[in-house]
């Protein structure tokens, strides 16, 4: 099996550049909901029967010791604690220039501004299971420190060995220097930051991504706390011309489709390109080991697909209406190309700045936004660790010029006690 090529652009737009909504997904909804509601009702004793029942294991402690972080760094590779490290860096470098300050404006009719403010505790979900996720937490948690969140709690699944979340997270949780860790996973990781538990103690914000049941899960407590937003399963669109190297173009694809459920597509405007890409693809896969080469080629051949275009415009057009989490323009000068995206999580601009280094270590989050959230949505940053109050201190001179607008609105909107408190004010 390999990727699939169409030259029928209708037939793309209702096939692979076709999304199915999350909130169809009503079996997994109404599973998660139980979960939610057996967390609150139950706390920490039913977050370890639902520990014991999806993984296996019941944690004897919720809480993960420090001593255990600590431990888990010092059994780390060598390389992989630097890589850690290296990632960390780059993060905290690229988010430390987003930071918007508190301001205020004085004038001879007294002040008006904000103050922006660091939310005071929020929770990072970090994946476990087959494949656990370190960068998750580091994508996490660099930004909210920049923003100067008080206290970060993790909360990732116990390992079936130990009933710990896996070393490797573990070792970055030491690194990136978090507040709390918890052995807890799925939707009932989510309630338990949401609500509150014994030993869990309730966030004002979940950050990070996960499976459908995690995502679902974070749709369902949206307004008991905050959510940076609802990563669904990754998704990557390349956009190559005929310069493009097929090699790296059939990589960049597979890089997205070894995830669970993803998507890679390829749009192009060069036949043979697109003939080039499919070959190497199946080249490709044959090289992967048996786990990755499945996923990956299901993947392909299922939600992927190489879509030829009549010219580079169109590919864009399409790009803009699929609003992919990551959009890569594998073209031979791609920076005449980025006045022409409106919808994207990343731009990755080149064959040397490809999606993978996103993943890791090029400096924005890897939580983006997905399922055609880019439309609206923005990778996590700084801003979504802080909130604004607003400052409003003005004087009678200032009430003089916009009291009587103010007065006058409020009797149109009928809200009579509104306009007598500017009244009275002004007599």
């Amino acid at each position: 099996m390999t990727i699939p090529i169409i030259t029928d652009l209708d037939v793309a737009r209702a096939g692979v550049l076709r999304r199915a909504p999350l909130d169809e997904d009503t079996t997994t909804a109404a599973a998660v909901a139980a979960i939610i509601a057996e967390v609150r009702a139950g706390g920490d004793a039913a977050l370890r029967d639902l520990s014991e029942r999806f993984d296996g294991v019941a944690p004897a402690a919720l809480e993960v010791p420090h001593e255990a972080w600590v431990a888990a760094l010092e059994e780390l590779p060598a390389d992989l604690c630097n890589a850690l490290m290296v990632a960390t860096e780059e993060l905290r470098r690229f988010h430390e220039r987003q930071a918007r300050n508190s301001w205020v404006d004085f004038s001879v009719e007294g002040a008006r501004g904000q103050l922006v403010v660091p939310l005071q505790r929020v929770g990072l979900y970090v994946p476990g299971g087959a494949a656990p996720l370190p960068s998750s937490l580091i994508h996490a948690a660099v930004p909210a420190q920049v923003a100067g969140v008080e206290e970060l709690i993790v909360c990732s699944p116990p390992q079936r060995s130990t009933g710990l979340p896996a070393p490797v997270v573990l070792a970055a949780a030491q690194i990136v220097g978090v507040d709390r860790v918890f052995s807890v996973g799925g939707a009932q990781a989510i309630a338990a930051m949401a609500y509150g538990t014994a030993s869990i103690p309730r966030v004002d914000k979940i950050a990070g991504p996960g499976n459908r049941f995690v995502i679902q899960a974070k749709r369902l407590v949206y307004g008991t706390c905050g959510i940076e937003s609802l990563p669904g399963p990754t998704e990557t669109l390349v956009i190559a011309d005929a310069h493009a190297e097929p090699r790296f173009a059939a990589a960049d694809l597979l890089a997205q489709a070894e995830h669970v459920d993803a998507s890679a597509i390829l749009l192009t405007p060069s036949a043979a390109l697109a003939q080039a890409v499919q070959a190497e693809v199946g080249r490709q896969l044959e090289a992967l080991p048996a786990s990755n080469a499945q996923a990956a080629s299901e993947a392909v051949s299922t939600r992927g697909g190489i879509v030829i275009v009549p010219d580079l415009a169109v590919a864009f057009d399409l790009a803009n209406e699929y609003a992919p989490e990551h959009l890569c323009l594998l073209l031979n000068d791609p920076w005449p190309y980025v006045g022409k995206v409106r919808n994207a999580g990343g731009i990755f601009l080149g064959e040397q700045s490809f999606e993978v280094l996103g993943d890791y270590c090029a400096g924005p989050s890897h939580i983006m936004p997905t399922e055609g959230t880019a439309r609206y949505a923005s990778p996590v940053n700084v801003d979504d660790f802080r909130k604004v109050i607003s400052l409003v201190g003005l004087n009678a001179q200032a009430l003089a010029r916009i009291g009587p607008a103010a007065r006058r609105i409020a009797e149109a909107e009928g809200l009579l006690a509104h306009a007598a408190a500017v009244a009275v004010r002004l007599s």
